[in-house]
C-alpha cells in the first residue's frame, strides 16, 4: 500500500487528512482504513511524509524547506543533516534533542550561499551499533563510548561485564529503555584490546553496521567449496586457456576478479573483460548468498580488509591467480577506431590467467618504457591497451564524461598497525586503462539486458539540482571568478566545461571537490535513470562480484535471462520485486562503508599527527565555518583553526565562505594559502588542531 500512497500524494501541494487519502485510494472497509494508518506511520517514519499539526499529510519532497535524512553531531555540539548534495548545518541549539545518528526531519533556512536547518522531529534512533571501551569508573569497570556525540545515558548489565577487564572494545546491545534517552545494556561481543594490532579499525567498522564475522552456517558451506574448479563445471562454458589473459591490480591484492585480453583485427579492437564467476559458488538460498546480501560490499579501511565473501572463495576458488584454471563470465568487445562497440558477445567461460600484473610495473612500461622482469611477452598487448583506453577516454570525455580528478590519501602503516605517513595514491596509466575498460564492459552488459526490457539492476547517477549549481556557481563569483558557461541546462557536458574554465585556477582542488559535492550520490536502482557522471545512458555493475553484491546479481541476472534462457512471467515477477530490495540494501551497505573508510581515515591521519605536533606546515583553508576553517596540508590531512585561537574578534560570513576580524584588515577565504602550526591531534576523536603560525622573529602572521 505504501507506493500507492505516494503515488496519489505525488502531485499533491496540499497536506491531506487520512479520509481523504483513503477516498483517493478508493478504500471502503474499516480494516483498510486501518492498515492505511499503519502505512502512513511507516512512510513518516522513514522519512517520506510530514505530518502537520493538523493531521494532515504531505510528501516531504512537495515542501519546499523540509529535509529529512541522518544527522552527524561533531565534536563541537553542532551537526550536519547528510542529504544529497551538500550536507546541512544544524546548529547544537536547533538539534532539539537529537543525537548522532538520528534520522530526523528539519525544516531549513536559506541564506545568500548556504542553508541551515533546525530539527522538527525525531523520525529513528539506531542504537545497534555502540562500540567503547571499558573503563575504570571509581574502581568498579563502567563503559565510554567511542562517539562521544552520543548524548544518551547508558546502565551496564553487570553479568555482561564479567569477562572484560579495562581497556577491552566491546560492542553494546541495547535491552531496552528505562526513560527517555537512558537504557539498559549489555556487552554483545568483545572486540578485544585496545592496543591490539587492528581493533582500532574493526571498532569502527562495528559501528557502521559492518559485519565482521560468518555465520555457522556460512562456514559450514565453506566445506563444500573446492580449491580446484571441478571437471564438470566447465561444461558449456568456452575454452579461453590458450588465449593471452592477464590481470593487473595494486601490489597487496588477493581477491582478484577481473582480467583482460587484446586483439587487433580488421581495423578494430577485440576487447576481453573476463570476470570472476562468483556465482556458481554463490548459489541463491545459500548462507554463502545471505552473508554476502547483509553484508553488501568488501570494505577497504587502511590495510585492513572486510570481505563480502570469505577468504576461502574470495582469496582462492574466486580469484583469478596466475596460472589456474578459473570459471568466469566473459564480455568481449569490438569496438571502433572512435570507441564505440560495434558488436560484442556475453558467454560464460574459463581462463587460465597468463599473469599477475601490478599497476606499479604497468606503468613503468606505460610511462617510462621500461620492461620489469617477466613482462617482456606482454609489452605489446599492454601498449596495444593503453592505445584503445585512449580512444575509449576520448569518447567518454566527448560525451560529458566528468573527471573531478579529486586526490585521495593513502595510509602507510608499520607492522604494528600505527601510521607512519599519509600519502596521496598515484593513479596512472595503468590504473586509468583498467578504469576505462571496466566503464565499457559495464555499458555493454547494462545495455544487452536493458534492450531486453527485463527486471535488471542498474547503477544510477541523477542529474544535480538546479539549486546546488546556483549556490556553486555563487561562490565562484564571491571568489572573484566569472563563468562563461551557460547553466541555462545542466547536463554532463556544462558541468565538463565549469571544471574546465576553473582549470587554471589556484583554488581548483577545493572548487572541484565543492562542486562534486554539490552533485547527487550515485546509488543502485531497478529504474535506469541514466548516469550523469559519467554521461552514459546505461550503467551497471558487472565487472567486481568478489567484492560487491550488485555485481554479483548481475551475473545471476545474465545467467537466469541469457544462458538459461529463464524469462516466464514467475520470474520476472520474482525479480521485479526482489531487486528493488537487493537495490536499496546494496546502496545502505555501501554508503556504511565509505563511511566507514572515511571515519578510519580521519583517525589514522590524528594517528600520524600525534607525532608531528609543534610541526609547521603550510596548506590552503579547504571549508569555512562559524566557529573556525579548516586547512588541508599537500598530503591531504585535514585540520582545524579554532576561531577562539585567532587574535581578535572575527565574523563569519557565510555568503563569502570568509572568517572576516572585526576590523576587517584581516580575511580567512575558502581556497586561500596559509601557514599553520599542528597544536594537537585525537586518534580517539579522529581529530587534527591547527593554529595559525606566527613568526618568532617579528610575531607577524605569515
Amino acid at each position: 500500500m505504501k507506493e500507492q500512497i505516494l503515488e496519489v500524494l505525488k502531485d499533491e501541494t496540499k497536506a491531506l487528512d487520512i479520509i481523504s487519502i483513503n477516498d483517493l485510494l478508493g478504500l471502503k472497509s474499516v480494516s483498510e482504513l486501518q492498515d492505511l494508518e499503519r502505512n502512513i506511520k511507516d512512510l513518516i517514519s522513514d522519512g517520506l511524509l510530514h505530518e502537520t499539526r493538523k493531521n494532515t499529510y504531505i510528501l516531504i519532497k512537495n515542501c519546499k524547506t523540509l529535509k529529512t535524512g541522518v544527522i552527524s553531531v561533531n565534536k563541537n555540539g553542532n551537526a550536519f543533516l547528510l542529504v544529497e548534495g551538500p550536507d546541512i548545518f544544524i546548529a547544537k541549539e536547533n538539534l532539539n534533542g537529537a543525537i548522532n545518528g538520528d534520522m530526523v526531519e528539519i525544516d531549513t533556512i536559506r541564506y545568500a550561499n548556504s542553508i541551515e536547518g533546525k530539527v522538527i522531529k525525531i523520525l529513528k534512533r539506531n542504537l545497534n551499533n555502540i562500540v567503547g571501551e571499558i573503563i575504570n569508573n571509581n574502581g568498579k569497570l563502567g563503559f565510554k563510548a567511542d562517539d562521544d556525540k552520543l548524548n544518551i545515558k547508558l546502565k551496564i548489565d553487570y553479568d555482561s561485564l564479567k569477562q572484560c577487564v579495562e581497556g577491552h572494545k566491546v560492542l553494546l546491545k541495547i535491552i531496552k529503555e528505562i526513560e527517555p534517552n537512558f537504557y539498559l545494556a549489555k556487552v554483545d561481543k568483545i572486540i578485544g584490546h585496545k592496543n591490539d594490532p587492528g581493533v582500532d579499525i574493526i571498532s569502527i567498522a562495528l559501528r557502521h553496521n559492518i559485519k565482521i564475522d560468518f555465520s555457522e552456517e556460512t562456514i559450514k558451506e565453506l566445506e563444500y567449496i573446492p580449491n580446484v574448479v571441478k571437471e564438470e563445471d566447465l561444461k558449456d562454458r568456452k575454452d579461453l586457456t590458450n588465449e593471452v589473459i592477464f590481470t593487473i591490480d595494486g601490489d597487496d591484492t588477493k581477491d582478484i576478479d577481473d582480467a583482460i585480453s587484446i586483439k587487433y583485427e580488421n581495423g578494430n579492437y577485440i576487447l576481453g573483460v573476463h570476470i570472476a564467476d562468483v556465482s556458481n559458488y554463490v548459489k541463491v538460498g545459500s548462507s554463502l548468498y545471505e552473508d554476502a546480501f547483509m553484508r553488501g560490499t568488501s570494505s577497504y579501511l587502511a590495510d585492513t580488509v572486510i570481505p563480502m565473501l570469505p577468504h576461502q572463495l574470495s582469496n582462492g576458488i574466486c580469484s583469478l591467480n596466475e596460472g589456474e584454471i578459473r570459471l568466469t563470465l566473459s564480455c568481449v568487445m569490438t569496438i571502433n577506431e572512435k570507441g564505440k562497440v560495434i558488436d560484442y558477445d556475453i558467454f560464460p567461460s574459463y581462463i587460465k590467467s597468463n599473469k599477475k600484473m601490478t599497476y606499479k610495473n604497468v606503468n613503468k612500461i606505460l610511462e617510462h618504457d621500461e620492461v620489469p622482469e617477466g613482462y617482456e611477452n606482454f609489452v605489446a598487448d599492454l601498449k596495444l591497451m593503453a592505445n584503445l583506453a585512449n580512444i575509449l577516454r576520448k569518447e567518454k570525455v566527448s560525451r560529458g564524461y566528468i573527471d573531478f580528478e579529486i586526490d585521495e590519501a593513502k595510509v602507510i602503516q608499520d607492522e604494528t598497525g600505527k601510521a607512519i605517513d599519509i600519502v596521496k595514491r598515484t593513479r596512472g596509466v595503468g590504473e586509468k586503462l583498467i578504469e576505462d575498460f571496466m566503464i565499457v564492459a559495464n555499458e555493454t552488459v547494462a545495455t544487452h539486458i536493458s534492450n531486453m526490457d527485463l527486471p535488471f539492476i542498474y547503477r544510477v547517477h541523477d542529474i544535480p539540482s538546479s539549486e546546488k549549481i546556483e549556490d556553486f556557481v555563487n561562490l565562484v563569483k564571491q571568489m572573484g571568478y566569472k563563468l562563461n558557461t551557460n547553466l541555462n541546462k545542466i547536463t554532463p557536458l556544462t558541468m565538463q566545461s565549469v571544471l574546465k574554465e576553473l582549470k587554471g585556477k589556484k583554488e581548483f582542488p577545493i572548487l572541484s571537490s565543492t562542486l562534486l559535492r554539490s552533485m547527487k550520490k550515485a546509488k543502485y536502482s531497478t529504474n535506469n535513470i541514466h548516469h550523469f557522471g559519467l554521461a552514459s545512458n546505461c550503467y551497471t555493475h558487472f565487472t567486481s562480484p568478489i567484492r560487491r553484491f550488485p555485481d554479483l546479481t548481475v551475473h545471476r541476472l545474465l545467467r537466469t535471462y541469457c544462458f538459461l534462457h529463464k524469462m516466464d512471467m514467475d520470474t520476472i515477477n520474482f525479480n521485479s520485486k526482489y531487486l528493488i530490495d537487493v537495490a536499496e540494501n546494496s546502496s545502505e551497505t555501501e554508503v556504511n562503508a565509505v563511511e566507514a573508510e572515511r571515519d578510519v581515515l580521519d583517525m589514522k591521519m590524528a594517528e600520524y599527527m600525534m607525532d608531528h605536533i609543534g610541526e609547521v606546515y603550510e596548506g590552503t583553508i579547504s571549508g569555512v565555518v562559524n566557529f573556525g576553517f579548516f586547512v588541508e596540508l599537500p598530503n591531504l590531512i585535514e585540520g582545524l583553526v579554532h576561531v577562539s585561537s585567532l587574535d581578535g574578534f572575527y565574523n563569519y560570513v557565510p555568503e563569502m565562505l570568509s572568517l572576516v576580524n572585526s576590523d576587517k584588515k584581516i580575511v580567512y577565504r575558502l581556497g586561500d594559502k596559509v601557514k599553520i602550526i599542528v597544536t594537537n591531534a585525537s586518534k580517539e576523536n579522529g581529530t587534527i588542531d591547527f593554529e595559525i603560525y606566527k613568526d618568532d622573529n617579528d610575531g607577524n602572521q605569515e
